[in-house]
């Protein structure tokens, strides 16, 4: 299996160094990653970029986007897997497509007609300051452990017939010895909560659902992403790309009466 591997927090990242081992035992990993942070510029391209070696890889000074596009496009033969992450902090809800680096490198690869995944690791909340905090390799076990598992089970059976991608949520592992995370499937959750706070002039962009999740208590239901991991499984949600919607007769009224 030739699996191409990127993430938006960058080449250096511990993240991206834990499944680029783990993925290496089980086919040729090639790893084409921004060069520095690239967190939550969703699918951002640029016309043109800086390709270096790195010892991981190929070090791209510019978005996940440009990564994949340059992958696939130039650096990469006959890639059977595209595998954006492990991010370090969650990417969960309907929200967060758009949004995350880490989601839109595995909804390029869907452009290319490559199976993907993206990974993400969510770290509970409570004292962590996340500007500073830098999760260790140990933390990443759960989520290489379901990605691993993906990897040798989700190609050739037909789930990439139904989805384009996975977006997979890894907790950190349990305190037990030995004991591991279950997986679920799920829908990304339709809870939002951003707000934006006044304080002198400025505005505060916040996401409250956070805070909440610190607290224990969250008003997500059963069968999201965000309720699964949160109380400790593995969320595998399958999607699709671009988001499409149906034709209904109200917008099919609307533009009949255009003159």
């Amino acid at each position: 299996m030739n699996v191409l591997l990127t993430n938006d927090d960058g080449i250096e990242s511990t993240g991206l160094g834990v499944l680029a081992d783990a993925l290496g035992e089980h086919g040729e990993v090639t790893v084409v990653a921004p060069a520095e942070d690239q967190s939550a510029v969703g699918r951002t391209l640029s016309s043109r970029v800086v390709v270096e070696e790195h010892d991981r890889g190929y070090a791209v000074k510019g978005t996940p986007a440009d990564c994949v596009v340059a992958g696939l496009g130039s650096l990469c033969a006959d890639i059977d897997l595209v595998v954006s992450g492990c991010n370090q902090g969650a990417n969960l809800g309907e929200y967060t497509l758009g949004r995350s680096g880490t989601i839109s490198a595995a909804v390029e690869a869907t452009f290319f007609d490559v199976p993907a995944m993206a990974v993400s690791l969510y770290i509970p909340g409570g004292d962590i300051d996340f500007r500073e905090y830098a999760a260790r390799e140990g933390e990443y076990k759960e989520a290489v452990r379901a990605t691993t598992h993906l990897v040798e089970n989700a190609l050739g059976n037909g789930i990439f017939e139904q989805a384009d991608y996975l977006n997979v949520n890894a907790p950190v592992p349990a305190a037990t010895d030995g004991e591991h995370a279950t997986m679920e499937i799920t829908h990304p959750s339709e809870v939002y909560e951003m707000t934006a706070v006044r304080e002198e002039g400025d505005l505060t962009l916040r996401d409250r659902i956070w805070q909440r999740m610190t607290d224990g208590a969250i008003p997500d239901p059963d069968g999201t992403d965000r309720r699964a991991v949160f109380e400790g499984r593995v969320s595998v949600s399958p999607l699709t790309a671009p988001h499409t919607t149906e034709t209904h007769d109200a917008l099919a009224a609307v533009a009949e009466s255009y003159r």
